[in-house]
């Protein structure tokens, strides 16, 4: 199995703090590319924060830039208790989003827009129907220039990228027929029809790759 994958379906409670494995796996090197990526980035809107491991980690490391989270309602004391636990100034408490009911959340701070967005783990997590509707809301929203990146793992030109991305997928498949590792090409072009243009694709550790699409 995928170490990062497997990893990341369950969530310990370590210190009165939920943990995923993944994110404490992939963090350093997502970390490593959203330096490069977000040097002129003034807000960040991230998409499904979950533990909000990642938010904690990436926003002092990223101290240019205003790190919004959000999630659903559910996973909102996941993230609260891990801001509590590393504070940051530049770190900003989760708005309510849900993919399948909500509008595509404002910024909280009246004069800072989001000139970027990010997402770890979802696609393959959510239905296609909400990875449509996530790359509507964020082609609708996002400013010109304005980034989107996403990672996870994904297929390429129909196949799976190893042996350990085919198991997972059958184990996502198993819990949730909606769900399933993506076809890059499929995204590419979803993302195409909402004004955003791939521009970069990072091999990631783990069989991931981290996506970098620009509003046009």
């Amino acid at each position: 199995m995928n170490a990062d994958k497997s990893a990341q379906s369950s969530v310990e409670i370590t210190a009165n703090l939920p943990l995923s494995r993944a994110c404490e796996n992939n963090k350093q090197p997502i970390l490593e590319v959203l330096q490069k990526e977000l040097q002129d980035t003034q807000q960040v809107l991230e998409i499904g924060s979950g533990t909000g491991q990642h938010s904690v980690y990436f926003a002092p490391n990223l101290a240019h830039l205003q790190w919004q989270t959000s999630d659903v309602r559910a996973n909102h004391w996941a993230i609260n208790a891990w801001h509590a636990a590393h504070p940051a100034s530049n770190l900003q408490g989760p708005l309510a989003f849900d993919l399948a009911s909500d509008a595509f959340p404002n910024s909280p701070i009246d004069t800072i827009a989001y000139d970027a967005v990010f997402t770890a783990n979802t696609l393959h997590i959510i239905s296609w129907a909400l990875v449509e509707q996530l790359f509507r809301l964020v082609g609708e929203s996002l400013a010109t220039d304005g980034k989107l990146i996403v990672y996870g793992p994904y297929n390429e030109a129909g196949y799976y990228t190893s042996v350990g991305n085919q198991h997972f997928d059958a184990m996502l498949r198993q819990g949730n027929a909606d769900s399933g590792i993506r076809d890059k090409e499929k995204v590419v072009a979803l993302a195409i029809m909402h004004g955003l243009k791939l521009q970069t694709s990072y091999q990631m550790p783990a069989n991931n790759q981290l996506l970098v699409f620009q509003k046009q």
